[in-house]
């Protein structure tokens, strides 16, 4: 099936903006920037033009365009994409056409926690149905212990009879929602906070934050 950008790029583009390893040392933290709305893929492809390691992770969704409706790709994080960088020789980045910042406070860069891009590249390379989330900051946490995202640790959401695995970036404030089988996940709250629940019912309810 085609697929579209929402800022007009052309189809069948580069999918290797997610993640693309380049030569970039690996001393180097990830770092969010804050680009032009619909200009991402756009930034990413000349930020990784210049040699910088980009991610840029992307879903599909469906749009209808006139009379017809379409599967396109569009940003997790829209507005946003990561690259590793040295926070100390940032002038190629911030003056690279469409970025507006390095996410960070008082002007200074703050980097991306390394799990929680490992996360959302994991999310990006198992294929499931994801979508962007609001920011949770409240809730359970969980890890999954089966299937292909077996490891990833996140906080657990029912949504509509839904069982979704939330995976936060806290720089961002943003968080993106997975489809996961309750019954693959392990409660990680502190046994002193469960209280005298049951086992099984209580971890369960326990992980999951009505929406």
């Amino acid at each position: 099936m085609a697929v579209a950008y929402a800022d007009g790029v052309s189809r069948g583009a580069d999918r290797s903006r997610r993640g693309k390893m380049t030569s970039v040392p690996e001393r180097f933290s990830w770092f969010a920037l804050q680009v032009r709305t619909r200009h991402e893929v756009g930034v990413a492809g000349i930020l990784e033009g210049k040699g910088y390691e980009m991610f840029l992770p992307l879903y599909k969704c469906r749009k209808r365009w006139s009379d017809r409706i379409m599967s396109v790709e569009l940003p997790l994080f829209p507005g946003y994409l990561f690259c590793r960088f040295n926070p100390h020789d940032r002038f190629p980045i911030v003056t690279t056409p469409g970025v507006i910042q390095v996410v960070g406070y008082n002007r200074l860069p703050v980097a991306v926690e390394d799990s929680e891009i490992r996360a959302i590249q994991t999310l990006v390379a198992s294929g499931l149905p994801n979508r962007p989330w609001p920011f949770l900051e409240v809730g359970d946490p969980v890890r999954i212990e089966a299937g292909p995202l077996r490891g990833l640790e996140g906080r657990l959401i029912d949504f509509k009879g839904q069982h979704r695995l939330v995976l936060s970036i806290t720089l961002l404030h943003r968080a993106v929602a997975v489809e996961i089988d309750s019954v693959s996940v392990k409660s990680l709250r502190a046994p002193s906070a469960q209280g005298a629940r049951n086992s099984s019912d209580a971890q369960l309810q326990a992980a999951q934050l009505a929406v």
